[in-house]
């Protein structure tokens, strides 16, 4: 860590264009943007799509589409260019090349002379002889002048133990079985995972590497060739995995994982999910639970990441996200609540206002920016479009009669039409409530509005509906008794 502590930080996020996006990528875009944000340093966006099998058309804008969701920007990327450009490692592959042969020339690379049935015959070997198969046991003792068409292997220098510092897992070791000739460069002439981001991260002078824990096993071929091309590698912050909601495995489509953009269709805001995703392995040391995107890179330190999994539990996004929703500007919440309504659910300007007034009490207990559409699908909303259907057995209250309810509505009535609107007219229901009752008045005047036995409260329901309309299903209601 010494080694970069003088340094510009630089880190990187390079996912494989393979068009999913899981919340544990996005995680690490996360984790890696915010610790560069920090120290003013520079963050790197770089595609790693050589492996052409997993290739999936339009990832790449989905990529950049799902981080800028979260607010996530860069310097340097594919769609911006930068001083390190290409940022497609498919458009990198001379560089590749040019340190294939640094390690050719120094003895560390090797033209690969057997063929998958070879190789297929070694390993069946190993696991009759119950060993592991270790391809430098077949190494040959002489090389072939590499032309490209076939594969290009790492020569390990020196069969040794290796201990490194993690920044978050601290001392780890491995012993010599961990290191291998492994595949540099394919016969497609694509490099693998294991080349491509150290060379890429070399040139582009990367000092920080958020990474998951998967790549903790692979860590000693990639320090003996640091070693074999004589650098020095970057500081390793191994980041914790996101489990499943049973807490025991990695979170996998199998276990309900989404895309990232697929919580943008739910309703949930770029602000929550940030927030709940930085606390999927992070914590502040304080109480606090809810974080602006600026509260976090304040407060964001590498050495609180943690070492254990941290449960992926949407209970938990969902408040969240209902914190964030009683924080947003009403208008914008609003404007965005009814963006989730089919145009043709406004017939009328009229009926818009109603939805808009709504929005305003709907946003207090709404989970999500959908939650107000869904309300209305499961037909909780339907006063606001059409006028109720009465029954009077629902207008009248439990302990009451109908010629008592009657009585109570006429009296409303009157005293409606002579308020010069619903706020004066609400002094006058309490009034009214105190002497007669609430459960009096407030249900008969809830039901007459609403035409629902469930519906929001009577003077929820006054000021989405306005005096008039109010005033015309009072009428209505007191007809059907």
């Amino acid at each position: 860590m010494n080694q970069t502590k003088e340094k510009k930080v630089v880190t990187r996020f390079a996912p494989s264009p393979t068009g999913f996006q899981h919340v544990g990528g996005i995680r690490t875009a996360l984790y890696a943007w915010a610790w560069a944000r920090k120290n003013k340093g520079t963050f790197i966006l770089r595609i790693e799509d050589t492996d052409r099998e997993r290739f999936v058309e339009g990832s790449q804008e989905h990529l950049a589409e799902s981080l800028k969701w979260f607010g996530i920007d860069w310097d340097e990327g594919p769609d911006i260019g930068g001083p390190h450009a290409p940022y497609l490692q498919s458009e990198r592959l001379e560089s590749y090349k040019k340190y294939a042969h640094i390690l050719i020339e120094k003895g560390y690379a090797y033209s690969d002379p057997y063929s998958e049935e070879d190789v297929a015959v070694f390993r069946k070997k190993a696991e009759d002889e119950k060993r592991a198969f270790l391809y430098r046991d077949h190494r040959p003792e002489t090389f072939d002048i590499w032309d490209g068409t076939k594969p290009l292997r790492f020569k390990v220098p020196e069969v040794k133990s290796y201990t490194w510092n993690d920044a978050v897992r601290g001392e780890l070791t491995a012993g010599e079985e961990a290191l291998d000739d492994f595949i540099l460069i394919k016969s497609d002439g694509y490099p693998t995972y294991n080349f491509a981001h150290i060379i890429d991260d070399l040139e582009m002078g990367v000092t920080h590497i958020m990474r998951s824990d998967e790549f903790i096993s692979s860590t000693p071929k990639f320090l003996s060739l640091y070693d074999a091309l004589g650098i020095s590698p970057p500081v390793f912050v191994t980041l914790p995995p996101i489990l499943g909601k049973e807490g025991t495995k990695k979170l996998g489509k199998r276990d309900g994982a989404k895309d990232v953009l697929d919580y943008r269709k739910e309703g949930y805001l770029p602000e929550a999910m940030l927030n709940f995703l930085v606390f999927l392995g992070w914590n502040p040391g304080t109480e606090q639970e809810i974080f602006t995107k600026d509260q976090f890179i304040e407060s964001f330190d590498i050495n609180r990441i943690h070492k254990s999994g941290a449960m992926f539990s949407e209970d938990k996004l969902t408040w969240i996200n209902k914190e964030h929703l009683k924080l947003m500007d009403q208008n914008e919440a609003i404007k965005k609540m009814l963006s989730f309504f089919p145009k043709e659910s406004f017939p009328t300007e009229e009926v818009r206002t109603r939805f808009q007034k709504m929005a305003i009490t709907a946003k207090e207990r709404a989970a999500t920016l959908c939650s107000y559409y869904q309300d209305f699908l499961s037909g909780e909303y339907d006063f606001l479009l059409e006028e109720p259907n009465y029954n009077s057995v629902s207008l009248v209250w439990k302990k009451s009669d109908i010629t008592k309810t009657k009585e109570i509505l006429q009296s409303l009535e009157t005293k409606l039409s002579e308020s010069p609107d619903v706020d004066a007219f609400k002094l006058k229901v309490e009034e009214l409530a105190t002497k007669e009752g609430k459960g009096e008045v407030f249900w008969p005047l809830r039901v007459a509005l609403s035409g629902k036995e469930k519906s929001p409260d009577p003077f929820t329901l006054l000021f989405v509906l306005g005096k008039e309309v109010s005033l015309q299903r009072l009428k209505c209601a007191i007809n059907s008794l």
